[in-house]
């Protein structure tokens, strides 16, 4: 059993909120976690098709038929239940009457958006962070508080970065003795998802071209999304294309990191970089094994800055420091792996190298983009494979990956 660090903040959203949504892809644990906050008598899973006939029928009977507290797996299958749940809270706004969770972002399907809208709080649970796949009990990583504070962090220990980053964060593939396990794990996933998620979240009739696209952003990621080329690639058009990707974002297969916006007078990049939210899977989809990965720095490089993104997102959802993640890129070709901006306008940014050694030039998209912001650039992070922290000028530091799941 693993800890999941998310769980105090639900638990808290559930003493203010009528209703709390965690959302996430399949098998990342929603459902564990919700359990453990809900009386199981009161668990109702829409995977259950009597459920989910009766939901779909008759909503408002539903809704109202349902106990004081209640746990409903599975929303996406019937949103036909959002706008009783709404005038059911309606009603009674007594904080942690509904958990719900979906595994599928139901916050893009028609009405529920707004139907919940001041009444709902929402988490998003990803894969297993490196810090709750130990389970050692020393709390949440949180190198996004280290990073925003005043001092110098202390150094972190090496550790094999191939086996984490191929490993993944899925309960269930974390806890494979062996890659072709893992890889039947994931074969079996990922048609699952295609063929039932998807299906149920959209009028796709075919999903023969949904495991081509998802080979062709795992290529792609940790670069710019560009619907063009992927259509081409992919051999369709942009508008059927661009339907797909967001479908594999719905369900969590994929995601996009968007471009950073700001005043510094520069023309930027606006297009979003592509990413996984489980380095794992993008590793499978690729045919990436740990042998291969471990020979060949051009193979492990886009997996390794996937990873990183992947683990600061992770703890943004529970880091001491509110901050959103983004990307940077300019026109002259400047750009920047991870920008992190605080509501009050802090800058911290983050370079990701898969070398074990760091030099001056690893520095120069941090350094300019420090001279563009001024007092609001707080640091700048090269982070690569080497052990110790290294100093490389004012508010610039190289740091071991390793410190991402070793700073709290």
């Amino acid at each position: 059993m693993f800890p999941r660090f998310l769980s105090s903040y639900v638990t808290e959203a559930m003493e203010v909120m009528p209703a709390v949504l965690i959302t996430g892809a399949r098998q990342v644990g929603k459902s564990t976690l919700a359990a453990d906050l809900v009386p199981l008598e009161a668990h109702y899973s829409l995977d259950d098709l009597d459920l989910l006939a009766s939901a779909r029928e008759d909503p408002v009977g539903f809704v109202n038929a349902l106990p004081s507290r209640v746990l409903i797996d599975e929303i996406q299958r019937a949103p036909e239940l959002m706008l009783p749940i709404k005038a059911s809270i309606d009603r009674d706004r007594r904080p942690g009457r509904f958990v719900l969770t979906g595994s599928a972002n139901v916050l893009t399907l028609p009405r529920v958006s707004d139907s919940l809208a001041g009444r709902m709080s929402v988490h998003r649970l990803w894969p297993l962070s490196q810090g709750e796949t130990s389970g050692e009990g020393a709390g949440p990583e949180d190198f996004v508080g280290v990073l925003f504070g005043s001092a110098t962090p202390a150094a972190a220990t090496p550790d094999d970065l191939v086996k984490r980053v191929l490993r993944g964060g899925y309960p269930d593939a974390v806890g494979q003795p062996t890659e072709r396990r893992r890889a039947l794990w994931y074969d079996a996933y990922v048609t699952t998802i295609l063929q039932r998620d998807v299906r149920d979240l959209s009028r796709v009739t075919s999903v023969t071209e949904f495991p081509r696209l998802l080979a062709l952003l795992a290529m792609r990621a940790g670069k710019l999304l560009n619907a063009t080329d992927l259509a081409r690639d992919l051999g369709s058009n942009n508008v059927t294309t661009s339907r797909y990707v967001d479908l594999l974002r719905a369900v969590y297969l994929v995601d996009t990191l968007p471009a950073w916006a700001t005043n510094v007078g520069k023309r930027l990049i606006k297009a979003p970089k592509v990413y996984f939210p489980d380095t794992g899977l993008a590793a499978h989809v690729l045919g990436v094994t740990e042998e291969r990965a471990a020979q060949d720095r051009p193979v492990l490089g886009p997996l390794l800055e996937n990873f990183v993104t992947g683990e600061i997102a992770r703890q943004l959802g529970w880091s001491s420091v509110r901050a959103s993640l983004h990307h940077y890129r300019t026109a002259s070709g400047q750009e920047v792996d991870l920008v992190l901006e605080t509501p009050d306008g802090r800058v911290c940014a983050v370079e990701v190298k898969s070398s074990v050694g760091v030099k001056a030039a690893d520095f120069r998209g941090l350094e300019a983009l420090a001279a563009d912001l001024g007092p609001r650039f707080h640091r700048g992070v090269v982070l690569y494979a080497g052990q110790r922290v290294l100093p490389f000028g004012e508010r610039m530091l190289a740091v071991p990956i390793g410190a991402l799941w070793q700073w709290r």
